[in-house]
């Protein structure tokens, strides 16, 4: 602990300190000493008297620029803190605590940080340290844990460590994004199925249940998936049986189930949209990510986290500071696609708040339905969202309208019926169903080409035809 620790005191407290800091760490009094201990060597916590005015923001990033992950606490006479304000402060420690209880805190925070190293969690903000206790609590069990959290905030991340610090951690560990399958597939894809048991399943194939039998599987975005697989699902969840399509012999597996959303699944029970009973029988414990704004003091050693490999750059304390005042709709992959750029554009220069500001306007203009105003009330921010939302989807209407109509033939053409030549008047679903008739027409019947035409995936291509009673 000794050689992790730094307590800088106040000049003028002396001896008549009722701590005694040489017990806990070396102390230091003048700001310069820091600076040279932590080049010299990898700090974990520095304890700063809360007279010392002079440990200002500018300061502590740039004690942090060594490593982002050192703590900064402050210490002081009251039971609670003067300094909550403080951003670049981590927390703050009473001397009403005594002796052994600064010990037994100065060991929780060095606890916390061996468990985010543990779990290859980057950061030191509370809400992280929080997770990673949880994940510590309940890795060992096999209980069904539910992931919350927008794209981006690292969902995977938490499964990939309650499998790694589980017992089921030397057998397969599986994962599969329930939104990125069509219907059909979906469950196919994970209880297997028999041969013939549909069109094109020329053999017999496991599931991932079946590949993940003693491990994990996890589940993202399992909001996505069809009330009928949900039922297939919560069969596993009870008694671990399943049966693969088009089979009447069941099977059992001896799966942990890991799930993951980044929308309101209380919002969809009551709506109807996900089971009630599956909705609790998952989510027996909630990790809840927060998103990359509401840490923003991760932001530091996220960043020196993402450039390791490119020792030679650097950053601007004003470039740094904008970063932490951006509102990140992307969370921490789009922070690392702005550091991957940097590498990529300036690997020995510095990145200063011309490179930041540049990132910025183009991700705005990329995604324009997303705010990114850094200096909003969060209502003000909604209402800014909802109204871009509101432009974004006047336009696309028109333009799919536009774009429908364009590859009608002019009314009164040859093989264009009647009917249809009033279509602008029709609904969208009408002009859609015409417009796939005439492709397909076109293609002779054939759906790879039809769908290529369309600018639309095969399967897309199928689920409308059988939306449309199209053959």
């Amino acid at each position: 602990m000794l050689n992790r620790v730094l307590i800088l005191t106040n000049l003028h407290a002396g001896a008549s300190d009722s701590i005694l800091w040489e017990r806990f760490g070396r102390v230091v009094t003048e700001i310069g000493e820091l600076y040279q201990t932590v080049k010299e060597q990898d700090v974990d916590l520095i304890i700063a008297d809360e007279k010392r005015h002079d440990l200002t923001t500018a300061v502590a990033v740039r004690l942090r620029r060594p490593n982002g992950l050192t703590e900064i606490w402050r210490v002081g006479d009251s039971a609670e803190s003067s300094f909550a304000t403080e951003r670049h402060i981590d927390g703050y420690l009473s001397r009403t605590l005594g002796s052994e209880g600064i010990e037994r805190k100065i060991q929780d925070i060095l606890s916390d940080k061996e468990l985010l190293e543990k779990f290859h969690m980057i950061g030191r903000s509370t809400t992280m340290k929080g997770i990673a206790r949880t994940i510590e609590r309940i890795a060992p069990t096999d209980v069904s844990v539910m992931i919350v959290g927008s794209s981006g905030t690292g969902k995977e991340l938490v499964a990939r460590a309650l499998h790694e610090n589980s017992s089921r951690r030397r057998n397969p560990y599986v994962a599969v994004n329930c939104g990125a399958l069509a219907e059909g597939v979906l469950e196919s894809e994970l209880f297997g199925h028999e041969r013939g048991s549909f069109t094109g399943s020329v053999g017999k194939r496991e599931g991932l249940f079946f590949t993940a039998d003693g491990g994990t599987i996890f589940l993202d975005e399992i909001g996505e998936m069809k009330p009928e697989t949900q039922v297939k699902l919560l069969r596993v969840l009870e008694d671990g049986t399943y049966y693969p399509v088009g089979s009447s012999t069941s099977r059992h597996a001896n799966v942990r189930v890991i799930a993951a959303t980044n929308r309101d699944l209380a919002e969809a029970t009551a709506d109807r949209q996900f089971r009630e009973d599956l909705y609790f029988r998952i989510s027996v414990v909630k990790i809840v990510l927060p998103p990359l704004f509401e840490r923003r003091a991760d932001i530091q050693p996220l960043l020196q986290f993402f450039w390791k490999e490119n020792t030679k750059l650097e950053y601007s304390d004003s470039a740094l500071d904008l970063l932490c005042k951006y509102d990140w709709p992307g969370n921490v992959r789009q922070l690392r696609n702005f550091a991957s750029r940097m590498a990529a554009l300036k690997p020995k220069g510095t990145v200063d708040v011309s490179d930041v500001e540049r990132f910025i306007t183009e991700q705005s203009a990329g995604a324009s339905h997303l705010p990114v105003s850094t200096g909003k009330t969060v209502e003000e921010a909604g209402q800014e969202l909802i109204y871009r939302a509101i432009l974004s989807l006047g336009n696309e209407v028109r333009m799919l309208r536009d774009l429908i109509t364009s590859h009608l033939p002019a009314e009164g053409s040859m093989g264009f019926d009647a009917t249809s030549a009033d279509v602008k008047a029709g609904t969208m679903e009408d002009m859609e169903r015409i417009l796939i008739e005439k492709m397909l027409s076109e293609s002779h019947g054939n759906r790879k080409e039809t769908a290529r035409r369309l600018g639309i995936g095969e399967r897309t291509l199928y689920r409308k035809l059988s939306k449309y009673d199209l053959r």
